[in-house]
């Protein structure tokens, strides 16, 4: 596991927006967030799952988190926009953001790729990236010290067959990241994307489902570099995707 040791309350004071904050990687991350100090936006298309991880953050007697119910398979260029007014207008700032939502599309032979599924895959991993990011930059630009954090994969880097448009949407997400980074290198404001490796998520099941689970990382397992880029620590770290594991 990536080697970082978490101090009590390095996040105190910031605000941090996760994106797929219902389960999962996401959740995991909303709850140490929260538990270190931060105040989380929790977004996600389900309302349920959202409310249990705000619950969960209220009992343990955290920051109270926010919530954002939003479909990014449908969410329109003005919802992200919107969404960012409402952040500066309530807390004046935006010190982090976790690209995290993602959409793992259907494991097969490339010629036999659903068209549709690929137009789904592209929008909700990389279209949704693009109009989030594009919206929000302006409200971390006006924290001190900002982090953008894309969510990557091992085949975003070395596609691997079957992956399909998964993988091609993984390796537009660290171009993505790449270019913003370059593009604010001199500003208050670092981009970078994390690999988290094989985790036990219901999106892992999916494409694994006879894997052994006890065999791989839990969510939990794989926060020390979630923690680490949202915190001042990883200031002078710029358009890197690191691997959580």
């Amino acid at each position: 596991m990536f080697d970082y040791s978490i101090t009590p309350e390095i996040l105190a004071n910031k605000t941090i927006l996760i994106t797929g904050a219902g389960a999962g990687i996401g959740r995991q991350a909303a709850l140490t967030y929260a538990e270190l100090g931060a105040t989380v936006i929790l977004l996600g298309k389900t309302v349920a799952k959202l409310e249990s991880v705000y619950d969960e953050i209220l009992a343990s007697g955290y920051p109270e988190p926010a919530i954002v119910p939003l479909d990014m398979k449908g969410a329109s260029k003005q919802n992200y926009i919107d969404l960012t007014s409402t952040i500066v207008g309530q807390f004046g700032k935006l010190d982090g953001v976790l690209l995290n939502a993602s959409m793992l599309g259907e494991l097969t032979p490339f010629t036999q790729v659903n068209e549709q599924i690929w137009h789904d895959v592209m929008k909700v991993n990389v279209s949704a990236q693009f109009l989030l990011a594009q919206a929000l930059i302006p409200g971390l630009l006006k924290a001190d010290s900002a982090s953008l954090v894309f969510t990557s994969s091992g085949v975003g880097s070395k596609g691997k067959a079957y992956w399909g448009a998964y993988s091609v949407s993984k390796f537009a997400t660290e171009g993505m990241m790449q270019v913003i980074a370059d593009e604010y290198e001199n500003s208050s404001l670092r981009t970078n994307a994390v690999n988290p490796g094989a985790t036990n998520t219901n999106m892992r099941s999916s494409a694994y489902p006879a894997e052994n689970k006890s065999s791989i990382a839990s969510p939990e397992d794989i926060m020390p570099l979630y923690v680490y880029l949202m915190s001042d620590d990883s200031r002078a770290i710029n358009g890197q995707c690191l691997n959580a594991q």
